[in-house]
C-alpha cells in the first residue's frame, strides 16, 4: 500500500475521477466531503445543489463505496463560516468585491482540511482542481502550474497556496482535459461522469450576491446616492453589495451616454459612475502578496496578470514592496480593475503567485509612484 491520501470529493465528476486515479495509482486513498452549510429544507436543498448538498454527498458516497475506499462527512460549518462567509459579508460592507473561492482554497481545503489529513496520518490532501503541482529539481520548491485544459483551469484561485501547503497537494486530474476526465468516468463507470458542473457559489441561492447579504447583514444593504465623476447625483442605489466596479445593468438610472461603476465609497454609502474611459486603469496595488517561485523576488518581474477569473492575463510589470504589496504597472489599461479581487501573476504557465487588489492607480499616480516606464521600453 502506498503513501496515505485525504481526497476531497465534492460529489462531483472531477474529485470522483481524481480518486479513481490514485487508487489506481497505487495511494491509500481515503475520501471525505466537508460539510461546511448547515441542514437545508427540502426547497432550499433542491434549489441549490452542488458541493454543499445532501445529494452531493450521498454522489461522493456513492464513488468511494464503488472504489472500496473509506469515507468520511466533516463538520466544517464553523471554520467555513469565519474564513468563507464573514469574510464575504465584511468585503461587501467595506465596499469591496470578495473571491470567496480563493478564500476557501487557502484556508479551508488546504488549511483545515490539510491539518484534518495530517491527523489521519495523510501525507497528502488531493481535489478534482484543474491545476498541476511540481517540484523544481534545482531549488527544490512546489510550482503551481497551469492545468492541460486552458478552459477549465483554476489555477487562479490557488495563486496564494504556500510551499507548505503545495507540497501535501495532489491535482490528478491537473494534466487531463474535462472531455477526457469525463471519459475517465465512463470508463471506469463512475455514477458522477454526466454530472453537470456547478457554477454558482455554493452558499448563495440563485447566485444573488445582494440578498445573500441583505439577510445575513441587513443593516450593510441600505439605500444611497449615485453620483457621477463630477460630483452630480443622477439617483439612489439599492444598496452597494448589488453592485461592482465596470457594472453597467441594473444600476436604476437614465444617461444620455452608458454609464458604469467607476467606485463604491462605503464611506458615504455612494455609488459612483462614469463612462467607458474612467472604468480603465493603468495598475493596481495588490496586497498580502504570495510569491510561489521564491520568498520575494529580488527586483521588477515581467508577467501576465489577471484580475479575474476568466480574464485573460494581461502584460505587466510587478514592482514588490517592502510592506508585502506590490504595484502592478499595465502595458495597456486595464477595465474594471475591482478592489477586493484577486490578481494572479503567470509567467506563461507558471504561476508566480498573486494577491488581493487594494485599489485601482491612474496613470498620473503611477508616475507619482516613479512606475511612468516598463520593461517593454514604452511610457505607460
Amino acid at each position: 500500500m502506498g503513501e496515505r491520501v485525504l481526497v476531497a470529493m465534492s460529489g462531483g465528476v472531477d474529485s470522483s475521477v481524481a480518486a479513481a486515479l490514485l487508487v489506481e495509482q497505487g495511494y491509500e486513498v481515503m475520501g471525505v466531503t466537508m460539510q461546511v452549510w448547515p441542514d437545508l429544507s427540502p426547497a432550499e436543498e433542491a434549489r441549490r445543489g452542488g458541493c454543499c448538498s445532501i445529494s452531493a454527498v450521498n454522489d461522493a458516497r456513492h464513488v468511494a463505496d464503488l472504489l472500496d475506499i473509506p469515507y468520511y462527512v466533516l463538520n466544517m460549518q464553523e471554520t467555513f463560516e469565519r474564513s468563507v462567509i464573514d469574510y464575504f459579508i465584511d468585503e461587501y460592507a467595506a465596499g469591496r468585491t470578495p473571491n470567496p473561492c480563493v478564500a476557501c482554497n487557502r484556508h479551508v481545503k488546504f488549511d483545515a482540511l490539510l491539518r484534518k489529513a495530517r491527523e489521519l496520518g495523510c501525507r497528502y490532501v488531493a481535489t478534482g482542481h484543474y491545476a498541476r503541482v511540481e517540484q523544481d529539481p534545482e531549488t527544490g520548491r512546489y510550482l503551481l502550474y497551469n492545468s492541460a485544459d486552458a478552459g477549465k483551469d483554476q489555477t487562479y484561485a490557488l495563486c496564494q497556496l504556500t510551499q507548505d501547503q503545495l507540497r501535501h497537494i495532489l491535482f490528478p486530474v491537473g494534466g487531463y482535459t474535462k472531455p477526457e476526465v469525463r471519459r475517465l468516468a465512463f470508463q471506469r463507470g463512475l455514477p458522477t461522469a454526466a454530472k453537470p458542473d456547478s457554477q454558482e457559489i455554493c452558499f448563495v441561492l440563485d447566485n444573488d450576491y445582494g440578498a445573500f447579504i441583505e439577510s445575513r447583514a441587513p443593516h450593510t444593504v441600505q439605500p444611497g446616492p449615485i453620483y457621477d465623476t463630477a460630483g452630480n447625483r443622477l439617483g439612489t442605489h439599492r444598496g452597494l453589495p448589488h453592485y461592482t466596479v465596470g457594472q453597467r445593468r441594473g444600476l436604476g438610472i437614465t444617461a444620455g451616454r452608458p454609464l458604469y461603476v467607476v467606485a463604491l465609497k462605503p464611506e458615504e454609502n455612494a455609488l459612483i459612475v462614469g463612462t467607458a474611459d474612467q472604468v480603465q486603469s493603468a495598475g493596481l496595488v495588490a496586497e498580502g502578496v504570495n510569491w510561489i517561485p521564491y520568498d520575494r523576488p529580488p527586483g521588477p518581474v515581467t508577467a501576465q496578470v489577471k484580475i479575474r477569473y476568466r480574464a485573460e492575463g494581461a502584460p505587466a510589470v510587478i514592482y514588490p514592496q517592502p510592506d508585502g504589496t506590490a504595484v502592478v504597472a499595465f502595458q495597456e489599461p486595464q477595465r474594471a480593475v475591482t478592489p477586493g479581487q484577486t490578481a494572479a501573476f503567470y509567467d506563461g504557465d507558471l504561476v508566480l503567485g498573486g494577491g488581493t487588489i487594494r485599489r485601482a492607480l491612474t496613470l498620473s499616480e503611477l508616475q507619482r509612484r516613479a512606475y511612468a516606464r516598463d520593461d517593454f521600453g514604452t511610457t505607460i
